[in-house]
């Protein structure tokens, strides 16, 4: 078993994923099979197992300090958290400092390096703004 399980929410996407992708190269599995062995890669014998383990709530929150990933501008990030505010249950407002500074600019003329963030996540770790492309400004896939 992981020391890291992921939230309901996310095991629930890993099964989608893995449930297209099988579909993707012809093997056709639903969705209870898929769910299953997302269960089964993380050690638990079966699906109910698991979500038992893990619950169906939003995530516990972020402390100072804790260590994520995610991207941010679409730019893939792993940062520390160095402050973080309950807005309501399950909404965060959050200030990350970067490991490494990412270019938010997908120009090819000019640049612009941030090593620190602020954003509002919700409860499955995506912010409600939203990119021109449709993808949430800021997301925490470590959850």
């Amino acid at each position: 078993m992981t020391t890291q399980l992921p939230s309901a929410f996310k095991a629930k996407e890993q099964a989608k994923r893995l449930r297209a992708k099988m579909t993707e190269e012809g093997t056709s599995i639903g969705h209870a099979k898929s769910l299953e062995l997302i269960a089964n890669q993380h050690g638990f014998r079966d699906w109910n197992t698991m979500f038992a383990a893990i619950g169906n709530g939003p995530p516990n929150g972020w402390a100072i300090g804790d260590k994520v990933s995610g991207t941010y501008l679409s730019q893939p990030f792993s940062a520390s958290v160095v402050a973080v505010a309950i807005l309501k249950p399950g909404w965060f407002r959050l200030e990350l400092h970067l490991d490494q500074a990412v270019d938010v600019v997908t120009s090819t003329g000019f640049s612009n390096f941030r090593s620190r963030v602020r954003g509002v996540v919700g409860p499955k770790g995506y912010s409600v703004e939203r990119t021109s492309d449709g993808q949430a400004q800021l997301q925490i896939d470590h959850l």
